[in-house]
């Protein structure tokens, strides 16, 4: 079967299990937009260092507001994968995440660790 091959030929592969993403959003103050370049770069050279490496990827994020309209905005995904999150490199994720949402006046800052999504307030 295919995947009994792909488990053949990645066997003994070095590989990283784990993975920690930041969205990073395209406003500033909630709803007023910006260029969220240095934002992404902080993140980016923030992730890099404790991870040893980041990678980017512009999007857009939607939602419905309290006036059943849909709202997009440009969001940036930041993102590491990860030989081991222990408890130390996860607190400084967060603690991260915390001050690009004081930094930027946002409500909350979106997080994804393993796939599960933390919205840090």
């Amino acid at each position: 079967t295919l995947q009994a091959k792909e488990t053949n030929a990645l066997k003994g592969q070095f590989h990283l299990d784990e993975v920690v993403k930041i969205y990073v959003p395209s406003t500033y103050n909630v709803d007023e937009p910006i260029d969220n370049t240095p934002y992404v770069n902080q993140s980016l050279e923030t992730f890099s260092k404790m991870f040893g490496g980041a990678t980017a990827i512009e999007g857009t994020g939607a939602w419905v507001s309290d006036e059943d309209k849909l709202v997009k905005e440009k969001v940036t995904t930041v993102y590491s994968f990860a030989e081991d999150l222990d408890k130390k490199s996860i607190n400084a994720v967060v603690a991260y995440a915390k001050s690009l949402k004081e930094e930027m006046k946002q409500s909350a800052i979106s997080l994804e660790v393993n796939g599960k999504m933390y919205f840090i307030e």
